[in-house]
């Protein structure tokens, strides 16, 4: 039975050795990217992108009065077009090398976990910064999308503006959280029709090496692939708590961002957090930070749940996942 809201390790589950999806690989994934734990993942609708109805509006309705009809209104709808990203990398080691350890298979494995790592470090950079205007061959992130504060005073700010929250940073070093809520009907990842979901490995077998004089050895090869794309169906759904300044932020929030207000305040932005799998994203300096300037307040949920064997931070109820990919060099967004 298909889950409603299926993560990567999910639909992995499901694959037979013959899917070319390694739950290895996966595991590995997981423990360096807390995101891929949450991110709910969904068959797209074509080979290099999906296209979603997306609704923009919604109908009018009437009050009536007896001997009075009402004119019928439909809901306004428009098509977002999102594209599939292709991440690609090719893992050579030496023959006999792999040979003399044995278990050659999974040292192969390990040996590859570097470019494994260097792939998902790139899909998460992509997640959160991708701009297909300055890199076609990426996926639109979210720092693209909601790119515009609550407090502009443009007349032609987007409509998502009212989700990104303005933390007062005017420094160099300013950083983001984010609040996403996964699922089918809101923001989710994609993967080409017909194709596997996730990062893919294929072993090319034996082939003739060359070293940087030119001379030949054998070795084996994997070939690594990643197709994976980025939609947001209902911007309601996600949160920015952009300019948060590292510099001015202190224990007891006397000066610098109020991180417990900032996510109390964009956990009420959320229209209804029941509508999927809500969870907060930040990195290491940020969760370290809001760790301590709740450390005294005896009024706020941050608590320390096991899932799966794992402690995870959960405010409010709500994991606060660190992703380092979200950086402490972001350009102010206003």
């Amino acid at each position: 039975m298909t889950a409603v809201n299926p993560t990567l390790a999910d639909l992995t589950s499901r694959l037979t050795t013959e899917g070319k999806v390694d739950p290895n690989i996966v595991e590995i994934l997981n423990e360096t990217n807390e995101m891929l734990a949450d991110l709910t993942m969904v068959e797209a609708t074509g080979v290099t992108e999906n296209v979603t109805t997306v609704r923009s509006g919604l109908p009018e309705v009437a009050w009536r009065q007896l001997n009075y009809g009402v004119q019928p209104s439909k809901s306004k709808t428009k098509q977002v077009s999102d594209s599939i990203g292709m991440l690609e990398a090719y893992a050579e080691v030496d023959k006999k090398l792999a040979d003399l350890n044995g278990n050659k298979e999974s040292w192969r494995l390990s040996e590859d976990a570097a470019f494994i790592e260097a792939m998902n470090q790139a899909f998460q950079r992509a997640v959160i910064y991708g701009d297909i205007a300055k890199d076609p061959s990426r996926i639109m992130g979210l720092s693209t999308r909601f790119s515009v504060p609550n407090t502009s005073k443009a007349k032609d700010k987007p409509e998502n503006a009212i989700n990104v929250l303005n933390a007062g940073g005017t420094g160099t070093n300013l950083t983001s959280i984010w609040l996403i809520c996964w699922s089918p009907r809101t923001v989710f990842c994609t993967y080409p029709k017909g194709l596997p979901a996730g990062l893919q490995a294929q072993d090319l077998g034996e082939v003739t090496l060359d070293d940087a004089d030119g001379g030949h050895y054998q070795g084996y090869r994997s070939h690594y692939e990643w197709n994976v794309g980025l939609v947001v169906r209902d911007w309601r759904y996600i949160v920015r708590i952009a300019n948060v300044d590292i510099d001015a932020l202190k224990n007891d929030a006397s000066t610098g961002a109020n991180l417990i207000d900032l996510m109390t305040d964009a956990e009420e932005l959320l229209p209804n957090q029941a509508e999927g799998r809500p969870v907060f994203y930040c990195n290491r300096t940020i969760r370290a930070f809001l760790r301590k300037q709740i450390r005294d307040k005896t009024n706020v949920n941050l608590t320390f749940e096991n899932v799966a064997g794992k402690q995870i931070t959960t405010f409010d109820g709500i994991p606060v996942r660190r992703v380092d990919a979200i950086t402490n060099a972001e350009t102010k967004v206003a």
